[in-house]
């Protein structure tokens, strides 16, 4: 499981559980969780090329398809999913529900990693979106989005379901071994950023913020799993600007443990969100439940997450206007890192909202009415 719709996966299935009888179909090697099946690309589409993994997602998604016979519904989640739903809901005549966690059209760069399966991903999702009998997005921004690139669903099929964190999981647990583990100095507050190298992240922006910061300030970033080698190389080449011009950089290049994640954004004065596109961004929620700071673009659903001025701060992004972004970005970090008082008070606003409105059972228990209203239609 990575990223926000691999975590949201994981803890609505849990969810779900509760309240009706869930079988989960996902990618990869066997799995020995019950109720779960795994599925494997066609070994003849193994070519190692961006274009066979396209074609290997569509393979997963036919025996995916397949698989489901007898259920009431099916729920996908991802163009990796949604042709199967799809697929599913014509073969077996059931209703399809899909959760919109981003948006193929507005993610232009995934060209960089897919070459012609782009156009592959683009109509998986476009043909499932537009057939599906209900649309989850995840927040009223990326709702607006869907609507906006997919004129043919009408509005009524889509329905904003927010993400959620569980926060016992996911609470303030400060570790001093964790710290000296990575290098961090827990003398020294520090801006913390996780997340994958992808444009849609936009790290490359906030190594730009950091040559702007207060140089006494640590920050630490996790960042694996780059997109592209061309990405990887360039933001490589950013980091090394940082290091030699300011200092003070704490880098963690691989995949870290649940556990380590919480102890570094407990002990971290503000977590950052550069991010140039971010339908939801649960990664923003994960920060907030251990009680950490935000700074974070006004992008996306960031809005509904982050409250301006309580539980941090929204600088503006717009992609013609990049210098004044990481200067107002660098601003805002500075002014959580410089005052610690304040940053410790959002972070503890944050906590507080996200168990009053992104609490994993009351959101399990809208996406069941759901797909109770879609059950009972006649």
């Amino acid at each position: 499981m990575y990223g926000g719709a691999g975590t949201a996966v994981e803890y609505l299935a849990r969810e779900l559980r509760h309240l009706a009888e869930v079988t989960v179909h996902c990618w990869g090697a066997p799995r020995d969780e019950a109720g779960v099946t795994s599925h494997e690309a066609w070994s003849a589409l193994s070519e190692p090329k961006p274009e066979s993994a396209a074609l290997q997602a569509m393979s997963i998604n036919l025996a995916m398809a397949g698989a489901v016979k007898g259920v009431d519904l099916v729920h996908s989640h991802t163009w990796y999913a949604n042709l199967g739903g799809h697929l599913a809901k014509l073969t077996w005549s059931i209703p399809h529900v899909m959760t919109i966690h981003s948006l193929e059209p507005l993610r232009p760069w995934k060209v960089e990693q897919l070459g012609g399966g782009y156009a592959l991903s683009l109509f998986c999702e476009r043909t499932a979106v537009e057939a599906a009998d209900a649309v989850i997005a995840v927040s009223h921004g990326v709702r607006k989005d869907v609507l906006d690139c997919y004129p043919a669903v009408q509005p009524e099929r889509v329905h904003v379901i927010h993400n959620g964190i569980d926060p016992a999981i996911y609470k303030p647990e400060p570790s001093t071994e964790t710290l000296d583990r990575f290098g961090i100095d827990p003398s020294i507050p520090y801006a913390f950023f996780n997340g994958r190298v992808t444009r849609q992240k936009g790290l490359p922006l906030l190594l730009a913020a950091a040559l702007k910061l207060d140089p006494r300030y640590q920050l630490v970033i996790v960042a694996s799993s780059p997109d592209t080698p061309e990405i990887a190389a360039e933001v490589s080449g950013l980091a090394e600007r940082v290091r030699t011009e300011r200092g003070n950089l704490v880098w963690i290049d691989h995949f870290i443990s649940r556990e380590d994640l919480i102890h570094l954004h407990s002990d971290a004065t503000v977590f950052v969100c550069p991010s140039i596109y971010e339908p939801f961004g649960l990664v923003i929620l994960e920060a907030m439940a251990c009680e950490t700071a935000v700074v974070a673009s006004r992008v996306g659903g960031i809005p509904e997450i982050v409250v301006e001025g309580e539980t941090g701060f929204l600088v503006d992004y717009a992609p013609d206007a990049m210098d004044a972004f990481t200067t107002a970005l660098a601003g805002r970090i500075d002014q959580l890192l410089g005052d610690t008082a304040l940053a410790a008070k959002m972070g503890r606003a944050g906590r507080r909202r996200v168990i009053e409105h992104f609490g994993w059972p009351a959101i399990a228990a809208r996406t069941v009415e759901l797909y109770d209203s879609l059950l009972s239609r006649p």
